[in-house]
């Protein structure tokens, strides 16, 4: 039913059938989602850590967004799919004219005070660590002037304890994934939002470790999190 309503619907009816079935799709894997801090401002860049396939719709279950993930996703078995119906902006690395392309379509959605979330790890961790932050991907927020909101992601068992069952990193299958989440008595899905940040005249590389340092401390306060963890990125899936 959905897919026969979108292509029919206006982009805010898209949104909020985005949300919803984010929702929906996370009480049929029993995870509850909880919300902290401030509210999301519209036409920020969302900036957050990344665990998960599941942060996409965690997100999309506050607010919906258009998310920034490399191109090969785009090919993935159902990921894929689902990313190119969830408002996805595939991003070639490597080439500088599509980034500036990429950049003003990003840009265009701010404008139009939409949210635009980007995951500057560039891979998953288990979410006992937060990896350097890729600073050249909030330059879009930067050139149009709009703010950054940090978001510290994390999930949680029944003893409220951090909980690894989300984690989609190293050499775990999305089967064995979605197996570990639904076998949780149940997990609680945390969104930890910080206050936007103003970009002005900043630098990338300062506004990325702000946001970093914003999301390390409000995960601190939920167990054993370190600022940077394993600096090899290719120990995680690059999810988005």
């Amino acid at each position: 039913m959905v897919l026969a309503i979108y292509p029919l619907t206006g982009e805010a009816t898209h949104r909020n059938l985005r949300r919803r079935w984010s929702q929906k799709l996370l009480a049929i894997l029993g995870v509850e989602l909880r919300v902290a801090g401030h509210a999301i401002q519209p036409g920020c860049m969302l900036v957050a850590n990344h665990i998960s396939w599941l942060d996409i719709f965690v997100i999309n279950a506050l607010a919906p967004s258009a998310f920034v993930s490399k191109a090969e996703v785009r090919g993935w078995p159902l990921i894929g799919w689902l990313a190119a119906r969830n408002e996805t902006v595939f991003l070639r690395r490597g080439s500088r004219g599509h980034a500036k392309i990429i950049n003003a379509e990003i840009a265009a959605l701010l404008d139009a005070a939409r949210n635009v979330a980007v995951f500057p790890e560039g891979t998953t961790t288990d979410g006992s660590h937060v990896l350097h932050f890729h600073a050249a991907l909030l330059q879009p927020a930067i050139e149009c002037g709009h703010p950054i909101q940090p978001l510290a992601l994390f999930y949680v068992g029944v003893d409220g304890q951090p909980n690894r069952a989300a984690a989609y990193d190293g050499d775990i299958t999305l089967g064995q994934s979605f197996g570990k989440i639904v076998a949780e008595p149940r997990l609680i899905a945390r969104i930890d939002a910080a206050a936007p940040i103003a970009t002005g005249a900043m630098h990338r590389r300062d506004l990325a470790a702000m946001a970093h340092t914003a999301i390390v401390a409000r995960l601190h306060s939920v167990g054993d999190v370190t600022a940077h963890g394993p600096r090899n990125e290719e120990a995680g899936k690059k999810v988005a």
